[in-house]
């Protein structure tokens, strides 16, 4: 799907195109009415155009679909570049997000920015979000209830972006995107694939914290990842 601005865009150029060709009496192109009718009527069917990421924050709003709206401070929507090749994809807002509004800004986040230089690219170069927009009570996995207010908003976003790439970080976000129940463990070091995007899974920085052992194994995902992605040394 294309970005709904450059399709009306794209639209009336050839409408107006093709009223001056048929003005002009040329028949080279199918430049009758019932076809510039025809091309009016595409730009009247919002199925054919894709969300913008405003599209998709001014709908999400100030969210009251679940019970995590009670306690939030505020919706941790997304950062990064609106066109980026590669979305990394955690799984709620921590402690720190909560409070800012931008993901992964606390120690995992940290960890994540060196991630991604260490991959040769910069936070504004990608995106980032998360499955769940409002932080989870001790940052407590979402209930299924949750998930359902809030997973069609991460579809759009990823709709509206068009990436070629999603890391998913840790088990939630994988077997969310990947519609599994498999352990992180055993879907990392491959790539599947999520509505035509190639998706990586790998572990989430706030258990590298815990585990620094498991990153040589984000190493080896990240890797992978530059390869694919054509950006490696």
């Amino acid at each position: 799907m294309i970005d709904k601005h450059e399709f009306s865009r794209t639209l009336e150029e050839i409408h107006r195109s093709l009223r001056g060709l048929a003005a002009s009496g040329l028949h080279g192109f199918d430049c009758t009415p019932q076809s510039l009718e025809k091309i009016e009527q595409w730009g009247q069917r919002p199925g054919y155009l894709a969300d913008t990421l405003e599209d998709v924050k001014a709908d999400l709003g100030n969210c009251q679909r679940c019970r995590l709206a009670v306690g939030r401070n505020t919706i941790v929507f997304g950062a990064g570049h609106p066109g980026a090749k590669l979305v990394f994809v955690g799984e709620g807002p921590g402690f720190e997000e909560d409070q800012q509004g931008l993901p992964f800004v606390g120690r995992a986040g940290r960890l994540l920015t060196r991630i991604i230089e260490a991959i040769n690219l910069t936070r504004d170069q990608v995106y980032i979000c998360n499955v769940i927009k409002c932080r989870p009570p001790g940052n407590r996995n979402p209930d299924s209830d949750e998930l359902n207010a809030c997973f069609p908003f991460l579809e759009r976003q990823i709709a509206a972006i068009r990436p070629d790439f999603i890391v998913a970080l840790g088990t939630f976000a994988a077997q969310t995107l990947l519609g599994t129940t498999t352990p992180i463990s055993r879907l990392r070091n491959r790539f599947h694939e999520y509505n035509g995007i190639k998706v990586l899974p790998t572990y989430h920085p706030a258990y590298l914290l815990r585990n620094p052992d498991k990153k040589r194994d984000v190493w080896e995902d990240m890797k992978m990842l530059m390869k694919e992605y054509g950006y490696e040394d």
